[in-house]
């Protein structure tokens, strides 16, 4: 099936230059763009896109607004923001607003594609770079860190040997580093098609529909290291 994608980015050159990136997938068809989220609900509601590519940041209605008000209207959409920022605050508010991924703006090709399947797929994509400091956020509160005292509670570090193999342990904890697909398979040296089947096999055994929530739960069970 073609996947059907809308991008919202008040940048011509930026978004023409992520329109030739998804061009080059046979299963993408950029079906509209444009340079305001003003414009993005008449476009989804013409177009009627599978995945809304969109800016944050753009002059008259920003990307938070737009995606607020497309996710009431067209649930069965999905946004993926788009944005120079990588604090959490960001993160967490364009996510409240509905929008099911999140990529900075220095993401590779690799990235971008992925985050489209992902998310047309009914799962969630966060940047590699997001994810960490999202993790970071949250281990910090579940290890109950207490800044202003002297008392620091650890966890203590198990792998699920009992679920997944070494080498599925130690792409889990890659993705807990913030890698990509692409970090991966240099810093292990294998291929990236090798990493993506890992990483297919990791949220199959953990029931998990994307690598943000696979983290997460690897993160409540001490399964890996926050570093």
């Amino acid at each position: 099936m073609t996947t059907k994608i809308v991008i919202i980015d008040d940048h011509q050159l930026f978004r023409e230059g992520v329109k030739r990136i998804l061009e080059f997938e046979k299963s993408f068809q950029v079906v509209a763009e444009g340079d305001d989220g003003s414009e993005a609900l008449n476009l989804v509601q013409e177009y009627r896109p599978d995945v809304v590519i969109m800016d944050i940041n753009m002059p008259e209605k920003n990307g938070v607004e737009a995606t607020r008000e497309l996710v009431e209207k067209y649930p069965e959409t999905k946004v993926i923001i788009l944005s120079i920022h990588d604090d959490e605050n960001y993160v967490t508010h364009a996510l409240q607003t509905g929008a099911c991924g999140y990529l900075l703006k220095e993401m590779d090709a690799d990235a971008l594609i992925e985050a489209v399947r992902v998310v047309a797929d009914g799962g969630s994509y966060l940047h590699p770079k997001v994810t960490h400091n999202l993790v970071n956020e949250y281990r910090k509160l579940a290890a109950g860190v207490v800044r202003a005292g002297s008392y620091v509670q650890t966890i203590e570090i198990r792998r699920p040997l009992h679920l997944l193999t070494r080498r599925e342990c130690e792409v889990l904890q890659m993705l807990a580093d913030g890698k990509s697909n692409r970090g991966i398979g240099e810093a292990l040296f294998i291929s990236e098609k090798t990493v993506k089947n890992h990483v297919s096999n990791i949220l199959q055994k953990m029931n998990v529909n994307d690598r943000t929530q696979a983290v997460v739960v690897a993160i409540k069970n001490g399964w890996v290291e926050v570093r």
